[in-house]
């Protein structure tokens, strides 16, 4: 089957070069001239425009867009209508919001396209080990598509699945990746208070890797945490600064407007937030307040 690929990052490539070990065609294009001279160089097609690239597929094409959501994702998308004919597919990969992709598949049905929102979780480890992948939108073109999920997935009838109607598959991912905050946050915490036992002197390289075997917490996750404290068990070089690309967010408002209780998650955010903080002004207001209401020391700056 024939794939356009819109966004050439690393995992963009990454999921390119599956497809093509998978005996797919791709067809590939991004704005950066070295990513596109990088895909030709494995064996795929990389085009200099996106007028190329719709050139390059049969109708009814399908093109799969992998870049930063919200406007960047319209915009590519009105730059590329114009090249593409009914019956043609738009497959959103990215980490949209499920409502703009709701709006999308609502704006582009009535001009005889399709459009097929697919949350991608998988990273840099896809190549490898395969992608997961919650499918939203109409049954049709997401049956068309089944060739490409099956090579991308871990295994044909593993690791994805039409998931509901159009937003289905952002929203899903949308929760994954909030349970991933709450995931993360967990692990994070508890070896920072085994960091801080430091008479018992514990390794926590070993312990993560004890944890890998038999134990009830272990994960894909906890593998990589180990692999990473093997390469820099102190955590050297790097700043307490921890990013979040929106998922959690939304997860967190869906929550509040659900009426669903979900504290961990909803935690996990907000120490994201103030792991941004340099000289956090609520810690230093707090030990301000003690200071006043009860004579407790506070800590001058140097």
């Amino acid at each position: 089957m024939e794939l356009g690929l819109i966004g050439l990052g690393k995992m963009g490539f990454n999921m390119a070069e599956r497809l093509r070990q998978g005996g797919h065609k791709v067809v590939g294009f991004d704005f950066n001239a070295e990513a596109v001279g990088k895909l030709t160089a494995t064996g795929s097609v990389g085009v200099q425009s996106l007028e190329d690239l719709a050139k390059n597929l049969k109708a009814p094409r399908a093109i799969w867009i992998m870049v930063p959501a919200g406007d960047p994702v319209d915009q590519t998308i009105a730059k590329l209508e114009p090249f593409m004919q009914k019956g043609d597919i738009f497959i959103d990969g990215g980490n949209s919001n499920y409502k703009d992709s709701q709006r999308r598949h609502a704006q582009l049905t009535p001009k005889g396209f399709q459009f097929v929102d697919v949350g991608t979780s998988g990273g840099i480890w896809g190549l490898k080990e395969g992608y997961s992948m919650m499918v939203g939108g109409d049954k049709e073109p997401v049956e068309h598509l089944r060739p490409i999920f099956e090579t991308l997935a871990p295994a044909k009838d593993k690791g994805w699945g039409h998931v509901g109607p159009s937003g289905a598959g952002h929203f899903v991912k949308m929760v994954h990746n909030g349970i991933e905050y709450g995931l993360m946050q967990s692990y994070a915490e508890g070896f920072s208070i085994m960091k801080h036992k430091e008479p018992l002197q514990l390794d926590l390289t070993q312990i993560a890797q004890i944890w890998q075997y038999g134990s009830v917490v272990r994960s894909w996750l906890l593998d990589l945490t180990a692999d990473a404290l093997a390469k820099n068990p102190q955590l050297e070089g790097l700043d307490a600064y921890v990013s979040d690309s929106g998922e959690g967010r939304w997860t967190v408002f869906e929550a509040i407007d659900l009426n669903v209780s979900a504290p961990v998650i909803t935690e996990s955010l907000i120490r994201r937030l103030r792991s941004r903080e340099d000289n956090n002004f609520s810690d230093r207001m707090l030990a301000i307040m003690r200071n006043e209401f009860g004579g407790h020391a506070v800590k001058k700056s140097t």
